[in-house]
Parts: structure tokens; sequence; C-alpha cells
């Protein structure tokens, strides 16, 4: 049987939020079987728990929210990214303020934090969404036109492809693909970091958001160029970086997905987007459970290799 997996112990970070600035403790600790991933706000005057789902996220600007009533979770998707790199099933995740840290801008950190605290099989069996059909969605016409489509696969890929029209970005990679049996999440994916332009961060500082970033914990860029000292991680790590974030909004459905998921110029909106449509449309997938490990794709038998 293909077993659920949560931690083996708890773990705890510390770090900033980078829309709030505000400083913030993270502690992953373990769920029993059939929890899901659940993230608590520790830090209200009585705990809320806000049980991820496609249908939690209310905000999808610059990030995905989730939320119960006015208990809200910013910039899930990195954390998340990491739960389904390794195939992180049963979590709770004790937060105390209402943004995720984001640490280093990627979803490095939180793998170390996962791998550290040991990942342990659990007595129930995983539980998969597989897809019977294609299922798309798209916005915008002509050169403002973007979509995002998942489709029938045994296993999981992801393929993106960005357009951003910028000096620093178009003399990148433009279109990756990561298969989740075949690569390393780890290695390939993780230190990917989230990034942006200096004039969008200005604007954004005006408007109460970007003060916790930085150099530190995003790529950011003028005009031109990068402005890192030490540049790049990836020689593709933008569109990477999407990747991360997509592989981090389509786990959002609450379990793993059995497709293959291609975009251009998704974001956010257009990944839960893509869920809603997904669940809207009952006859094209199906819950799917393995009772023998060798008929279970690549790469989903094994807990994730280390670094």
């Amino acid at each position: 049987m293909l077993q659920q997996r949560t931690l083996k112990t708890l773990t705890r970070a510390v770090g900033v939020g980078l829309h709030s600035g505000q400083r913030v403790e993270l502690t992953l600790r373990p769920a029993q079987p059939d929890t899901g991933i659940v993230f608590r706000r520790i830090d209200l005057p009585e705990p809320v728990d806000i049980p991820i789902s496609a249908t939690a996220v209310t905000d999808t600007r610059m990030a995905s929210t989730i939320s119960v009533g006015d208990a809200k979770v910013h910039t899930v998707e990195h954390l998340m990214s990491a739960c389904a790199g390794l195939g992180i099933d049963n979590l709770y995740v004790d937060i105390t303020a209402e943004e995720v840290p984001i640490l280093d801008g990627s979803s490095a950190s939180f793998v170390f934090l996962l791998q550290s605290a040991g990942i342990a099989l659990q007595k129930a069996p995983r539980r998969f969404i597989r897809l019977k059909r294609p299922v798309q969605v798209s916005q915008g016409e002509g050169a403002g036109a973007k979509w995002a489509r998942l489709e029938p696969y045994h296993g999981f890929k992801l393929r993106f492809e960005i357009d951003f029209a910028h000096p620093a970005v178009d003399s990148t990679g433009q279109c990756v693909e990561f298969d989740l049996g075949s690569g390393s999440y780890s290695r390939d994916i993780a230190r990917a970091r989230t990034f942006g332009f200096t004039k969008d961060v200005e604007m954004m500082r005006a408007n109460g958001l970007a003060l916790g970033g930085g150099l530190d914990n995003a790529i950011v860029m003028d005009d031109y160029k990068v402005l890192n000292a030490d540049g790049l991680r990836y020689d593709d790590e933008f569109a990477k970086h999407k990747i991360l974030d997509a592989m981090g909004d389509l786990y959002l459905v609450g379990k793993p997905l059995l497709a293959a998921y291609s975009a251009f110029r998704s974001g956010h909106a257009l990944n839960n987007l893509l869920l809603r449509e997904l669940l809207a449309q009952p006859d094209a997938w199906e819950l799917v459970t393995f009772d023998n490990e060798r008929l279970a794709p690549t790469g989903f038998a094994q807990p994730a290799r280390a670094w």
C-alpha cells in the first residue's frame, strides 16, 4: 500500500512576512492520517484552524491566501510547494501572524525543515486525484492571453512558459518542464526564488506590500539587470520559480494530482481557477489509491530523496 506521510517530530522557524514585514514564528507538527494540511493561527484570542482546500483560497493578489471567516494566512504557496515536492499529506502549521515567513524567497528552507524533522509513513492509503480528461482555463486575448491546463498523466509533471519582456528575464530559459518522477524537487526546483522589479517594489511598498522583501529573499531587477550580487541560482530560475509556485498552488486542492500541468503566463489566480474548474467537473477526475506500490507512478512510491 502506498501510505500517507507526516513528520516524525515537530520543527520550527522564525522569519518575516514578505509583504507584511512582520516577525512570525512557524511550527510544523505531525498530524494524524486523513487530517490534511491545516494552518492554525495561534496568535488569535481563540486559535483558528484553516484547512487547505481550493475553495479556502480567498485572495490571489501577489500570493495565495487562505482563510476561514476573518482569519487569514497569506503567502502559503512556498511551504505548500515543499509539501508537494516531498509528498507530505498530513501536517499542522502553527503560525503567530497572518503571513508565512518568506525565509530565503524559495522553498529550500521549508524542504530543509521538513527533511530535518523526518518523514513518517502512516497506516492509511495515500489518495490521489487522477485526471480522466483535460481541463483548461484561460484569460485575455492576443498579447495578454494566459492559460493553464491539466490533462491525464500517470505521474505528475509541470511545464511552464513565461513572457516578461525584460532583458534580464529574456536572457534566461523561458520554458521549463519538471517531472516529479524523473527529477529531484529539492535539487531542481526548491531553490528558485521569488522575483520582482524595483519599479513594482516601490509601488507595492506605497500600498503596504513587500515590506519584508529585499535582496536576501528575492531576485530584484531594475530596468536592465539582476541586482543581486550572487546572480541567479539556476539559468532558468524565473521559470523554475513559476513551477515552484504552481506546485504549491495546485497542492491546495488537498491531495496530490496525477496529471500533466501546462501553463503560459499563469499565476496564483489562474492556478486556483483551474482547481475550481476541475472540482466543478466531477466526471473529469477520480480518487485513486495504490494497494501495490509497484503500480504507483515513479517518484511517488519512495519518500523524496534528500539534497
